[in-house]
């Protein structure tokens, strides 16, 4: 690599690693920043942005700008250029390192026409257009693998569901959302930082995919203590300024529970689905019901359940023990009226398989579990293939 190429790869490192800018004489503050948004003009009314209220927020983490930008839903796609305007002046102010700026719709702008008030928590855009480019357009199908909880399996079915597309003859992503709980790095025996052409990064290819993981950037103990603006901004960077190329699946590891994250990428990509993760037991199926709504909230088509850690055999006598019970998932999805997609025994190997750095879908498929898992491929690959339901508008929420 250059040496521009190395100093921009040295600045995302300092984006995702550190929590706060040294104290120096050139250390921003909101003050500031809004001073340096009044020589951005409002194209309608001819004031500043500041003075016209079009500035609704500006919250300030270390060198982690995040904006809010008040607009009305009609207006929002011609107010494009003006979001990427207040990115360019943000990023070129001494000691800010990474903008983020976001449109917001939830009551009108000052230069508006009044619009309806939206429901309390959510609604869609009325003309059906982004307020915002949708992230991942070369890719053919985004799939969202989440849970309600940790602690499922969520990412070791993520990472072997793409593996098995892979296998399958498909060009396949993996993307790692989880910001707080990074695992791809070790499951796919990876420990290099990606390089870096021009402004963008290369994914990591690794197994038959293209992957990229925040854990490629970080050290493993980092603990990431950050805010919903800052997963917010590191997600999309993971997703916009990565070199992913054309693909026909991109497989995404989402962290548990309901949150920004999962509205990042119910707004920002048009998802083809979601497949949640759960174990047999009531407390996990409880989680998983909380997932799938969310989901249909967000106008997101649930693809169907996946019984994680389903049963265990022994490998000495070959007794099975339903360990976390049994059934759980499928009975759930015939209550939530979607489908059943299969079951993941419990096994060692698919624990020791992953830790070594190892997919067991890669290296073995023709195992229980590898079989479990291509079943599964096949499944969600179907679902894709045969009239999958179109999704839904984007939701902007509150």
């Amino acid at each position: 690599m250059g040496a521009a190429a190395t100093l921009h790869i040295d600045q995302l490192q300092k984006v995702f690693k550190r929590m706060s800018t040294p104290p120096t004489a050139e250390r921003p503050t909101v003050e500031r920043l809004r001073d340096a948004l009044r020589d951005i003009a409002d194209p309608v009314s001819g004031k500043d942005i500041v003075a016209a209220g079009l500035v609704e927020a500006v919250e300030l983490r270390g060198g982690l700008v995040h904006v809010a930008l008040l607009t009305d839903r009609q207006r929002a796609p011609a107010m494009e250029p003006l979001r990427r305007q207040v990115e360019q002046l943000l990023a070129r102010v001494p000691g800010v390192q990474n903008a983020a700026v976001v449109l917001t719709a939830h009551k009108p702008a000052a230069a508006a026409a009044p619009a309806a008030a939206p429901p309390a928590h959510a609604h869609a855009h009325a003309s059906g257009q982004p307020a915002r480019p949708q992230l991942l357009a070369e890719v053919g199908a985004v799939i969202a693998v989440a849970s309600g909880k940790g602690g499922v399996g969520k990412s070791t079915v993520a990472v072997n569901l793409a593996v098995a597309l892979a296998q399958m003859g498909k060009r396949v992503g993996l993307l790692d959302a989880d910001i707080y709980g990074p695992s791809l790095p070790r499951m796919l025996g990876l420990a290099r930082k990606p390089e870096v052409r021009g402004n963008r990064m290369l994914p990591l290819p690794a197994w038959g995919l293209q992957t990229m993981s925040i854990g490629y950037l970080v050290e493993e103990e980092t603990a990431m203590i950050w805010r919903g603006p800052m997963v917010m901004g590191a997600l999309e960077q993971m997703m916009g300024q990565v070199e992913w190329g054309p693909l026909d699946v991109m497989v995404v590891d989402m962290p548990p529970g309901t949150g920004d994250a999962q509205l990042t990428m119910a707004q920002r990509v048009a998802l083809a689905g979601a497949v949640i993760v759960s174990t047999p037991q009531d407390v996990a199926l409880a989680d998983a019901r909380r997932g799938v709504k969310m989901f249909e909230r967000t106008r997101v088509p649930v693809l169907g359940l996946v019984e994680n850690m389903s049963f265990f055999c022994c490998p000495n006598c070959g007794h099975r023990a339903d360990i976390f019970g049994h059934g759980g998932a499928r009975a759930e999805a015939h209550r939530l009226n979607t489908e059943f997609l299969g079951e993941v025994p419990l096994l060692l190997d698919i624990r020791e398989s992953g830790d070594a750095g190892t997919p067991i879908a890669a290296a073995a498929p023709d195992s229980e579990a590898g079989r479990a898992f291509a079943a599964l491929a096949a499944r969600v690959a179907a679902k894709l293939s045969t009239g999958r339901p179109a999704p839904g508008p984007r939701i902007v929420v509150e």
